[in-house]
């Protein structure tokens, strides 16, 4: 498996993922794409990124940084349309591209938050070092590179 940075998403690439997404009853791959294709959201303001994960050319995870619209001081990143696919879950896909956004992400912000609403993927991020926080737009935080983690209870 490795992980590259997707500077221009195709939604061909996604073809399966999505499927499987839409399957299991999750939207955000397909807002992913939308939002991509519309210019909504291209993951490419300062400290964003989009990432996948691929096992030989066909790619198997997904997911992105974007600065939290809720931060008013810009100083945290909100993890988004995080997705692996379900044959490669637990097998060490989702764990490598979240580290890959975390390195990512902790340079440009001291934060990162996301909002999950499967118990599955909330353990999933609590293995990973988020905790459980008090919000109106996100249900687990992290603290980047020493610093403060943000007041989110807006």
């Amino acid at each position: 498996m490795i992980v590259r940075r997707i500077n221009r998403l195709q939604k061909e690439q996604l073809g399966p993922l999505l499927e499987e997404s839409k399957k299991e009853g999750f939207r955000f791959v397909e807002r992913l794409v939308h939002d991509y294709q519309t210019g909504k959201n291209k993951f490419s303001l300062p400290g964003e990124a989009l990432f996948g994960v691929f096992h030989k050319e066909t790619l198997i995870a997904v997911g992105g940084l974007n600065r939290d619209p809720y931060d008013q001081d810009k100083r945290t990143c909100r993890i988004r349309r995080f997705y692996v696919g379900k044959e490669y879950r637990r097998k060490g896909a989702g764990t490598l591209l979240l580290k890959t956004l975390l390195r990512e992400a902790a340079p440009n912000f001291s934060a990162a938050v996301l909002r999950t609403d499967t118990k599955e993927a909330a353990r999933f991020y609590e293995r990973a070092g988020f905790s459980k926080i008090q919000s109106d737009h996100a249900t687990h935080g992290l603290t980047l590179g020493g610093g403060e983690l943000h007041d989110h209870k807006r």
